[in-house]
């Protein structure tokens, strides 16, 4: 006998429908498991065969072939046990399952008949739903993040035998059910740290403020305890909220790459990702021989953080620079590629030596050579898709004892809304949202300059000894200053505060 089960495999970011087909052969014994399945799927015979004795079942002594169509697409992972085992039971006449083919069901299955979470589930079940299905069974655990998607009945299983029962025995499953936009507005708001715990710091708390109204990138550089990880870490707290699009493409990566907790349906606010140093350029941007998302796309729509700049490998840095300017990342390999969307905002840290001190600071024991070392671990080309480099002095005792809170994040908050809100309305018919993505032709456009602002700059580019690329980034910034203060037109404050964020261009630096 001939049955049809449907199962799903995650391609980058979406997935595609499996059917698994199993024919069971009362001429003949033996297993056969084809359509590019790898090691997991083939060692599936086990884990169910083992299941099936527990609850009752078993795998019957015949010819079973077993294909996983479309058969030319590599498929990955134990997520397809359950579909597998009761494609088996149904095409042995062991059960009775009429409608088995208006449900997506995945699942791993342990030896005992009970059900392991699996990846990738809202990508699934938003394919489930496009494709006219039912509804999708799955493990408990999975059900919160597939019950996301309105109009597909989700049913979470605890053991194989819940599901045998609801199509033999006509045993209910019971229903898991989310109010989307209910949940999205309850948790939209929360934030674990607040920038009204920031002792001092009001210069890098201003330049955090300009990052995030512009979507800008920016480097803090610091003596050690300064307060640079601090204030990267609540920089998610002043950036707009989530849309509820945004919010469902960030929970789709992170549901691929296996890291939305049991409890979690819908992330609602902006994922801040902070890889250790040690990491590898295929972690940081993804890949693999099976690709997974990396870092920069688990960044997507929120903070990558990057502590200690200059300690991570020059290469790894390097990859970042093509999806900087892309906002996406492609995988390539022989057969296929696969795109992960990374639209992130980066935000680096670096001592300003090695010593760790500035070059002027009398601590400082780094040597000239030892500095230039240090600075050439950052490339031109990556400092340049950085806008912002803000120094960051130590705190003074009289700050750190100080008990009266700083500003809240909340009305940091408010003005960078209304910033974006005028970005929003100025780049409306053009493809970008926010002053960071301006090019040379937006720039002419929105940034013009009055004499005195062209003489500003002009000397502050000979005296200061800023770069040619710096010119771009400082009308970039004074940009967003201006919409800060609600302003159409540049002046010389603009630029001039646009300017003091320019540090790493200054002659003082290029030692």
């Amino acid at each position: 006998m001939l049955v049809k089960i449907y199962g799903s495999a995650i391609h980058g970011v979406s997935a595609q429908i499996i059917t698994i087909e199993v024919n069971v052969d009362t001429a003949g014994v033996g297993y056969h498991l084809v359509g590019l399945p790898d090691n997991a799927i083939k060692e599936s015979s086990y884990r169910i065969s083992a299941a099936l004795k527990n609850v009752g079942f078993k795998i019957p002594g015949k010819k079973i072939t077993i294909n996983m169509a479309p058969a030319d697409l590599r498929k990955e992972g134990s997520a397809y046990d359950l579909s597998i085992a009761l494609g088996i039971l149904v095409a042995s006449d062991q059960i009775i399952a009429e409608n088995i083919g208006e449900y997506i069901i995945m699942g791993e299955l342990s030896l005992d008949g009970s059900l392991q979470p699996i990846k990738g589930v809202l990508p699934i079940a938003i394919k489930a739903r496009e494709d006219g299905f039912k509804g999708i069974i799955l493990p408990k655990q999975n059900t919160r993040e597939a019950a996301i998607v309105n109009s597909l009945e989700v049913y979470g299983v605890e053991n194989i035998k819940e599901v045998i029962d609801f199509f033999h025995a006509g045993i209910p499953l019971e229903r898991t059910e989310i109010d989307t936009r209910k949940e999205f507005q309850d948790k939209i708001n929360y934030f674990p740290f607040d920038f009204s715990e920031v002792k001092g710091q009001e210069t890098a708390k201003r330049a955090m403020e300009v990052a995030a109204a512009g979507g800008h990138n920016i480097i803090l550089i610091g003596p050690p305890g300064s307060g640079k990880t601090m204030l990267a870490k609540r920089v998610p707290s002043i950036l707009p909220p989530l849309t509820l699009k945004e919010a469902l493409e960030t929970t789709k990566i992170h549901s691929v790459a296996g890291k939305i907790g049991t409890e979690t349906s819908l992330m609602t606010i902006r994922p801040f990702r902070s890889p250790h140093h040690t990491i590898s350029d295929v972690a940081l941007v993804g890949g693999g021989s099976y690709p997974q998302p990396g870092e920069i796309s688990l960044a997507h729509n929120g903070v990558l953080f990057l502590d200690e700049m200059p300690e991570f490998k020059r290469t790894v840095l390097e990859v970042m620079r093509q999806p900087l300017e892309d906002r996406e990342v492609t995988i390539s390999r022989a057969k296929f590629s696969v795109n992960y969307p990374a639209s992130f905002m980066l935000i680096a840290s670096m001592n300003p030596s090695p010593s760790g001190y500035f070059p002027d600071d009398p601590n400082n024991t780094s040597s000239v050579f030892e500095m230039q070392r240090y600075m050439n671990k950052l490339s031109g080309p990556l400092l340049d898709r950085i806008d912002i480099h803000i120094e960051v002095q130590k705190v003074e005792f009289d700050q750190l004892a100080d008990r009266r809170k700083g500003e809240q994040s909340e009305a940091i908050r408010q003005r960078v809304l209304k910033a974006r809100e005028k970005q929003t309305e100025r780049y409306q018919d053009l493809e970008m949202s926010y002053n960071a993505q301006m090019g040379p032709k937006e720039i002419e456009k929105f940034c013009e300059l009055d004499e005195t602002s062209k003489n500003l700059i002009k000397t502050a580019m000979e005296k200061l000894n800023l770069s040619a690329r710096a010119y771009d980034r400082i009308l970039k910034v004074s940009r967003t200053i201006a919409d800060l203060e609600n302003s159409e037109k540049l002046n010389s404050e603009h630029i001039s505060e646009a300017i003091q964020y320019r540090s790493l261009d200054r002659e003082f630096w290029n030692v």
